[in-house]
């Protein structure tokens, strides 16, 4: 009963007529930064801090604009993957997988319209979440360690070989070259530099940016000038903008479970909406993939992760507000807003400024509302992308890029390593290698290596220490029996001989 007189407080709060305003406001702001490529929630919420502050906003204010930035991000993030084939940010890698072949089949308008639907529900399953689950969560969130976050990692990893079961070694060879990528730089641990070839400019790693609009966008322009002819449209549009009940009902199951997995793994610290957007597609891929249409335009593929990062948006409010501990690379930036304002979040920010955080979860139902009726009649605005010729699109793909990319460092060898990455990524998708597990190594690489690092540190260099707590041999089970799999369903079908019929 508390939790709910909480929450109607916190609706007193949101409702305020400038709270209202920067809610809609952060919303639509969040959806342009998420739709650009490369930029993602992180640079959306990290330009309008300095400005929240500058303008004086109280800080339930301040948050709340924030909020609904990061989670309009989370929504826009899709309307590349699914139009051009280029990720807004990491977590909407696994909608280009299926969302692209829908728009190549013509149906844009229902892809963008079921993943800003399950966007919704996903994003509503984690603050219901939050409402209800918080402290118990963020209690079972501290039992993770660093083996235990390692083994989370391996477990992503195993789960891209179920993900592109038709070439799991192609699948597995993109992986490590993404997990080798993310190596190069200082060496955290010991100060060496290692793999920059005397190069400062890759001293802190190749840019996560770099990487996505190199292989993504670059190879993508290339692929379009080599398939396409002046004033040819590469995919076109169909008539259709929304989905239908059909398609709802039968996307419902996998976007409840997507957004459950999205709201767990979105607890945990650090693992973010790429893990929770893998785990999730891979999940629905071994469940109701049975015709092998996963890959090559499943609408059930585009609403589960849209669905899982959504709700791993959500979900990475409980530990920075009960724990104080940054659930992912927004919520640390979100947190310095906080330390701005003198304001320490932890168990105690319930009780003392119970105002901004039950403001903040009720602004998240709200925000949620706008985004959905913001972006489902913008369908068809989106959608009519697809009808400029490539003779236009690509260079205009190419100028966004180019902007991405030179406002992170405003050097001219990001340029020159986005042009190599594109040409090595055209070469790769050319030859078959699919992209995504190749960013999805690249992103987790460098979590893997600090958390095998600090597990084995904590064990004086023994490794039964990833093996030494119930959720880490869980985790194993789980890895081993996905890599297993696919083969073994091979084998099974192998040994499946068809009875010949009887008679003449």
């Amino acid at each position: 009963m508390d939790t709910l007189n909480h929450l109607l407080g916190g609706f007193v709060v949101a409702l305020k007529p400038i709270n209202l305003f920067v809610a809609l406001l952060g919303s639509f702001i969040g959806t342009i930064v998420g739709l650009l490529p490369g930029l993602g929630p992180i640079n959306g919420v990290a330009i309008l801090l300095p400005i929240c502050f500058a303008l004086k906003l109280p800080p339930e204010t301040a948050l709340i604009l924030l909020a609904a930035v990061y989670i309009g991000c989370e929504y826009g993030g899709r309307i590349s993957s699914i139009l051009l084939n280029i990720p807004g940010d990491a977590g909407a890698l696994m909608t280009a997988l299926d969302g692209y072949p829908m728009a190549k089949q013509g149906k844009a308008g229902v892809a963008l319209s079921i993943s800003a639907w399950s966007s919704f529900v996903g994003s509503v399953v984690a603050t219901v979440g939050m409402v209800l689950f918080a402290p118990l969560l963020a209690n079972w969130a501290l039992a993770f360690g660093p083996a235990e976050y390692f083994m989370l990692m391996v477990f992503a990893i195993s789960c891209l070989a179920g993900m592109m079961g038709d070439r799991p070694v192609k699948t597995i060879f993109a992986c490590l070259i993404g997990l080798a990528m993310a190596t190069v730089g200082i060496d955290a641990g010991t100060g060496v530099y290692r793999f920059t070839f005397g190069s400062i400019n890759i001293s802190d790693g190749i840019p996560f940016i770099a990487v996505v609009i190199g292989l993504f966008s670059v190879s993508e322009i290339l692929l379009m000038l080599e398939q396409s002819h002046a004033g040819q449209e590469v995919i076109k549009a169909t008539g259709r903008k929304m989905f239908t009940l059909k398609e709802m009902a039968y996307t419902w199951w996998g976007t409840v479970r997507a957004s459950l997995i999205g709201f767990v793994v979105g607890v945990l610290p650090g693992a973010g909406a790429t893990v929770a957007s893998a785990v999730s597609y891979m999940v629905e891929k071994n469940l109701t993939d049975t015709e092998g249409t996963f890959g090559k335009g499943d609408i059930r593929g585009v609403a589960a992760p849209e669905a899982a990062n959504n709700a791993s948006a959500g979900g990475s409010f409980v530990p920075m507000l009960t724990l104080g501990i940054p659930g992912s690379s927004t919520t640390a930036v979100m947190m310095g807003a906080l330390t701005l304002y003198n304001i320490t979040p932890g168990p105690m920010l319930f009780t003392q400024q119970p105002d901004i955080v039950w403001g903040l979860i009720a602004s998240m139902f709200i925000g949620n509302v706008i985004l959905l009726v913001m972006n489902i009649p913008m369908v068809g605005i989106f959608a009519r992308m697809l009808y400029v010729p490539t003779w236009i699109l690509a260079p205009v793909i190419l100028a966004i890029s180019i902007v991405g990319v030179w406002s992170v460092h405003a050097t001219g060898f990001d340029l020159i390593l986005v042009t190599a990455l594109g040409v090595f990524g055209y070469a790769l998708r050319k030859l078959g290698f699919p992209m995504a597990p190749l960013i999805l190594g690249f992103v987790l690489g460098d979590m893997m290596e600090q958390n095998l690092r600090r597990a084995l540190a904590l064990s004086d260099g023994n490794v039964s220490i990833l093996f030494h707590s119930w959720i880490s041999i869980v985790l194993w089970i789980c890895s081993l029996a996905v890599l297993a799999t696919p083969f073994l369903m091979r084998r099974f079908k192998g040994r499946q001989i068809p009875t010949a019929p009887m008679g003449g």
